[in-house]
């Protein structure tokens, strides 16, 4: 609009002229140009830049885009560790969802959270953005956790945080009424035990070995194991091939050869037949390995 200069150039001048407009009205806008030194309020018009939002999930009901109060379009949201910046990051993702599906009436805003000791941000915020947050529907897996008869998928979602000793009974909760969830369940303790081998996770879930070998992710645990076993024994050969022709290798090159693929472990078998010293090695990892 025309008008917008005018107007940014009157609040520049007088930036307090803001307090008159607002509820409680407590100093004297002055204008002329020495009025901002001496202002309560400074002004300025940044240009506030666009900022890419990645939802975690957004449910819609069916056939009803604007949502109900009953059957709501939900904006669910996962945080499983502390950030100062969340809270201010779900609002503006809430409001900007919000500025570009305008059909939408009923928005429910769910985020999941391991426990409340999570810290999202710091104690004091804007009133405004407290009023946003009230509305939130926030979900603690720990607490959801001790709850009694909870649905098998309810309790899927629990085995993240659920203390290690409680895992083996909540399986059995899961898996007795829904056997079909054997590799979710897989997939989510493989993922928060990493280092555990897949006997142990076996043994943790008390999951029969027999059964276990039918799921996809169990087959591919062995595959895994397998190539590493292969690799391992290949890394043995190389290392013990390039030792008669380099002569001892320091640990950190022998480390990067053992790290190696099984892959590349068999090109530098190939490949080291034709060393003449350690300058050879150092240039065929160069050139093959990152």
């Amino acid at each position: 609009m025309k008008t917008d200069h005018w107007f940014y150039g009157l609040f520049q001048s007088a930036p307090d002229l803001i307090t008159l407009l607002l509820p409680g009205a407590a100093a004297t806008p002055r204008l002329g140009a020495d009025a901002p030194g001496d202002s309560v309020y400074r002004f300025e018009a940044p240009e506030l830049k666009a900022v890419n939002h990645r939802l975690d999930g957004l449910l819609w009901p069916r056939g009803i885009e604007s949502g109900t109060s009953e059957q709501p379009v939900v904006l669910l949201e996962v945080q499983m560790q502390s950030t100062q910046e969340f809270k201010h990051r779900l609002a503006a993702q809430a409001f900007r969802f919000v500025q570009l599906h305008p059909q939408v009436q009923h928005l429910e805003v769910v985020v999941v959270v391991p426990n409340w000791q999570l810290r999202l941000g710091p104690s004091q915020l804007p009133h405004q953005l407290e009023a946003f947050l009230a509305g939130v529907h926030w979900l603690s897996l720990e607490e959801l956790g001790r709850q009694p008869g909870l649905d098998p998928l309810v309790s899927l979602l629990t085995l993240p945080v659920l203390p290690k000793p409680d895992i083996r009974s909540a399986t059995d909760r899961i898996l007795k009424p829904r056997p079909d969830l054997v590799e979710a369940v897989l997939s989510i303790l493989g993922e928060r035990f990493p280092l555990l081998t897949r006997e142990e996770i076996m043994a943790l879930i008390n999951l029969p070995t027999d059964h276990l070998r039918h799921t996809r992710l169990a087959q591919d645990w062995m595959a895994e194991g397998e190539a590493r076993g292969r690799s391992a024994e290949a890394a043995v050969v190389a290392l013990r091939q390039l030792s008669l022709v380099c002569g001892p290798m320091s640990e950190a090159t022998t480390s990067r050869i053992q790290a190696l693929p099984l892959e590349q472990l068999e090109a530098l078998s190939e490949a080291l037949l034709q060393f003449r010293g350690p300058a050879d090695l150092t240039t065929w990892l160069a050139e093959h390995t990152g």
